[in-house]
């Protein structure tokens, strides 16, 4: 099934759900960029709306690019692979306006698969500097994550995160057991670019011995001021299709867990 396709697909769900064409008009102010990231080992997914099968086969360790998703409130629900019964399910989930958001499917510290989003940080920075941001969403205790063998965030539990604006240049980095010098995950070379925010993220579990790092880069954090942020990595729905609206709520129901017979509501 193409882009093309799938964002007919969802377009109509919406229009059947009532959304009104002014949602999928709402100016850039009014828009959230969201990106989502896939963080639950093992969760290969499908992914349905209103009944209809927009995708198989989605990943752990894909990222999406950013999209443009306009405020308001959603209805998603997802479910395993092949299977009709619900995996997750969100009622309501308010997108608000204006913000950089990155939604987490991942497990936490007890192994569970929960959805966290983040708030990203797109202030400007100095010249010459670089933002660094370490988010632990992995089945594991707490961590330090050294730069360079030296400690820069310590004691970082799931699902909370740390930054530092710091040099631009490169770094070497990994993740030690906290107040240890037993690597969990790394040691990873770090491009950290000026005017940019480097968002690392650790996922995975630690028991079954699958722990990954992700990087997400946010652009455009000095200069010019309407440099539009931008990500690395993952599969992500083309934003040339006409509904971007389509596109940016098939991205949040992916976020939603991993696989969904999807009803998808908005509400201006």
């Amino acid at each position: 099934m193409s882009v093309r396709e799938i964002a007919a697909l969802i377009s109509a769900g919406l229009l059947l759900a009532g959304a009104p064409l002014a949602s999928a008009q709402a100016s850039p102010a009014e828009n959230a960029t969201v990106s989502v990231l896939h963080g639950v080992p093992g969760a290969t997914v499908d992914v349905y709306a209103n009944g209809s099968k927009l995708l198989s086969g989605f990943k752990p360790g894909s990222l999406t690019d950013p999209l443009q998703l306009p405020a308001g409130d959603y209805d998603l629900k997802v479910t395993a692979a092949g299977k009709s019964a619900a995996l997750i399910q969100a009622n309501d989930v308010a997108v608000p306006g204006g913000a950089n958001v990155t939604v987490v499917a991942h497990l936490d510290a007890a192994g569970k698969p929960v959805l966290t989003p983040y708030v990203n940080d797109t202030s400007k920075l100095a010249a010459g500097q670089a933002r660094l941001t370490v988010r632990h969403t992995a089945a594991a205790p707490a961590v330090d994550v050294r730069a360079g063998g030296k400690p820069v965030f310590t004691d970082l539990t799931n699902p909370k995160e740390a930054k530092a604006d710091l040099p631009a240049g490169t770094v070497e980095a990994d993740v030690v057991l906290a107040g240890t010098s037993t690597v969990a995950l790394g040691p990873a070379e770090l491009n950290l670019k000026e005017g940019t925010n480097t968002i690392v993220y650790a996922w995975g579990s630690a028991s079954a011995k699958n722990l990954k790092l992700a990087v997400q880069t946010i652009s455009g954090l000095h200069g010019n001021p309407s440099g539009v942020p931008g990500g690395t990595g993952g599969q992500a729905a083309s934003q040339s299709d006409w509904p971007v609206v389509a596109a940016a709520v098939l991205a949040l129901v992916l976020v939603a867990g991993g696989t969904a017979a999807v009803r998808v509501r908005a509400r201006s």
